[in-house]
Protein backbone atom coordinates (compact mmCIF):
# COMPACT_ATOMS: atom_id res chain seq x y z
CA UNK A 1 0.00 0.00 0.00
CA UNK A 2 1.22 3.14 -0.94
CA UNK A 3 1.44 6.01 1.37
CA UNK A 4 0.01 9.60 0.71
CA UNK A 5 3.34 11.52 0.14
CA UNK A 6 4.36 8.36 -2.28
CA UNK A 7 0.77 8.68 -4.13
CA UNK A 8 0.83 12.23 -4.45
CA UNK A 9 4.44 11.63 -6.40
CA UNK A 10 3.00 8.52 -8.51
CA UNK A 11 -0.26 10.96 -9.69
CA UNK A 12 2.28 14.12 -10.37
CA UNK A 13 4.41 11.62 -12.48
CA UNK A 14 1.63 9.94 -14.18
CA UNK A 15 -1.02 12.28 -14.37
CA UNK A 16 1.00 15.87 -14.85
CA UNK A 17 3.99 15.30 -16.20
CA UNK A 18 4.66 18.48 -16.78
CA UNK A 19 5.36 19.40 -13.30
CA UNK A 20 8.60 16.82 -13.08
CA UNK A 21 11.39 17.70 -14.10
CA UNK A 22 13.34 17.07 -17.62
CA UNK A 23 15.35 14.72 -15.66
CA UNK A 24 12.68 12.35 -15.08
CA UNK A 25 12.05 11.61 -18.51
CA UNK A 26 16.05 11.33 -19.58
CA UNK A 27 15.91 7.57 -19.49
CA UNK A 28 12.84 7.20 -21.65
CA UNK A 29 14.13 6.19 -25.36
CA UNK A 30 14.33 9.13 -27.40
CA UNK A 31 13.01 9.23 -30.77
CA UNK A 32 15.68 9.23 -33.71
CA UNK A 33 15.67 11.07 -36.85
CA UNK A 34 15.30 8.22 -39.65
CA UNK A 35 13.13 10.80 -41.62
CA UNK A 36 13.96 10.29 -45.61
CA UNK A 37 15.47 6.71 -44.99
CA UNK A 38 13.53 3.70 -45.52
CA UNK A 39 16.93 1.52 -43.85
CA UNK A 40 16.47 3.47 -40.26
CA UNK A 41 19.67 5.31 -41.11
CA UNK A 42 20.36 7.88 -39.41
CA UNK A 43 21.32 11.36 -40.38
CA UNK A 44 20.96 10.53 -43.94
CA UNK A 45 23.67 7.77 -43.42
CA UNK A 46 25.99 10.54 -42.56
CA UNK A 47 28.90 10.06 -40.42
CA UNK A 48 28.39 11.74 -36.91
CA UNK A 49 32.16 11.36 -36.31
CA UNK A 50 33.18 13.45 -39.46
CA UNK A 51 31.58 16.68 -38.34
CA UNK A 52 34.15 16.31 -35.08
CA UNK A 53 37.43 14.89 -36.79
CA UNK A 54 36.63 15.76 -40.57
CA UNK A 55 35.64 19.61 -40.04
CA UNK A 56 32.13 18.72 -41.99
CA UNK A 57 29.78 15.93 -42.90
CA UNK A 58 30.45 13.03 -44.66
CA UNK A 59 28.53 9.92 -46.44
CA UNK A 60 29.30 7.05 -44.27
CA UNK A 61 29.91 3.22 -45.94
CA UNK A 62 27.64 0.46 -45.17
CA UNK A 63 30.45 -1.80 -44.20
CA UNK A 64 30.92 0.59 -41.30
CA UNK A 65 27.69 0.40 -39.87
CA UNK A 66 26.11 0.08 -36.06
CA UNK A 67 22.85 0.17 -34.98
CA UNK A 68 22.42 2.41 -31.56
CA UNK A 69 19.36 3.59 -30.07
CA UNK A 70 16.67 2.64 -32.47
CA UNK A 71 18.66 3.24 -35.91
CA UNK A 72 21.44 2.94 -38.02
CA UNK A 73 24.34 4.71 -37.97
CA UNK A 74 26.99 4.63 -40.91
CA UNK A 75 30.54 5.85 -41.00
CA UNK A 76 32.88 6.93 -42.97
CA UNK A 77 35.85 4.59 -41.76
CA UNK A 78 36.85 1.84 -39.09
CA UNK A 79 38.21 4.25 -37.24
CA UNK A 80 35.23 6.44 -37.30
CA UNK A 81 32.47 3.44 -36.11
CA UNK A 82 35.10 2.35 -33.33
CA UNK A 83 35.16 6.04 -32.05
CA UNK A 84 31.49 6.33 -31.90
CA UNK A 85 31.19 2.39 -30.45
CA UNK A 86 33.63 3.48 -27.44
CA UNK A 87 31.52 6.71 -26.74
CA UNK A 88 28.43 7.06 -28.70
CA UNK A 89 27.38 10.16 -26.47
CA UNK A 90 29.74 12.45 -27.33
CA UNK A 91 29.37 11.95 -31.13
CA UNK A 92 25.51 11.80 -31.16
CA UNK A 93 23.36 14.61 -32.29
CA UNK A 94 21.56 16.93 -30.21
CA UNK A 95 17.84 15.92 -30.18
CA UNK A 96 17.92 12.80 -31.77
CA UNK A 97 19.66 13.97 -35.03
CA UNK A 98 16.18 16.03 -35.62
CA UNK A 99 16.45 19.60 -36.55
CA UNK A 100 17.43 21.87 -33.35
CA UNK A 101 16.09 24.83 -34.15
CA UNK A 102 12.66 23.20 -34.69
CA UNK A 103 12.55 21.38 -31.76
CA UNK A 104 13.15 24.71 -30.08
CA UNK A 105 9.47 25.57 -31.89
CA UNK A 106 8.20 22.54 -30.25
CA UNK A 107 8.14 19.76 -33.07
CA UNK A 108 10.79 17.21 -34.89
CA UNK A 109 11.64 17.68 -38.51
CA UNK A 110 14.03 16.60 -41.30
CA UNK A 111 17.32 17.82 -41.66
CA UNK A 112 20.16 18.47 -44.40
CA UNK A 113 23.39 17.14 -42.92
CA UNK A 114 25.13 20.80 -44.58
CA UNK A 115 23.11 22.40 -42.48
CA UNK A 116 24.79 21.71 -38.98
CA UNK A 117 27.14 23.34 -36.35
CA UNK A 118 29.15 22.34 -33.01
CA UNK A 119 28.48 24.36 -29.87
CA UNK A 120 30.21 23.58 -26.70
CA UNK A 121 31.12 20.04 -28.35
CA UNK A 122 27.77 19.26 -29.49
CA UNK A 123 26.88 18.50 -32.95
CA UNK A 124 23.39 20.21 -33.73
CA UNK A 125 21.84 19.64 -37.35
CA UNK A 126 19.40 22.49 -38.93
CA UNK A 127 16.62 22.01 -41.22
CA UNK A 128 18.37 23.71 -44.01
CA UNK A 129 21.24 26.08 -44.36
CA UNK A 130 18.63 29.21 -43.67
CA UNK A 131 17.44 27.42 -41.02
CA UNK A 132 21.22 27.45 -40.10
CA UNK A 133 21.15 31.13 -40.07
CA UNK A 134 18.28 31.66 -38.11
CA UNK A 135 19.84 29.08 -35.60
CA UNK A 136 23.35 31.39 -35.94
CA UNK A 137 21.46 34.14 -34.70
CA UNK A 138 20.43 33.16 -31.13
CA UNK A 139 22.32 29.80 -30.85
CA UNK A 140 22.13 29.74 -27.39
CA UNK A 141 18.69 31.47 -26.28
CA UNK A 142 17.34 28.31 -29.04
CA UNK A 143 19.21 25.39 -27.36
CA UNK A 144 18.31 26.56 -23.74
CA UNK A 145 14.64 26.09 -25.55
CA UNK A 146 15.32 23.08 -27.55
CA UNK A 147 16.93 21.35 -24.60
CA UNK A 148 13.89 22.61 -22.41
CA UNK A 149 11.28 21.36 -25.16
CA UNK A 150 13.16 18.19 -26.27
CA UNK A 151 12.38 15.65 -23.30
CA UNK A 152 8.66 16.43 -23.90
CA UNK A 153 8.72 15.37 -27.49
CA UNK A 154 8.13 12.52 -29.38
CA UNK A 155 7.20 10.72 -32.28
CA UNK A 156 4.00 12.34 -32.60
CA UNK A 157 5.85 15.45 -32.78
CA UNK A 158 7.14 14.62 -36.13
CA UNK A 159 6.21 16.62 -39.14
Amino acid sequence: MLDRRSFIHLAAVVLVPGLVGAEAWSDAPRPVNTLDSTEELAIRGYDPVAYFRDGGPRLGKPEFSVRHGGAIWRFASAEHKALFEAEPKRYLPAYGGFCAYGTSRGYLVKIEPEAWSIVDGKLYLNYDLGVRETWARRTKTYIARADATWPRLSAEDIR
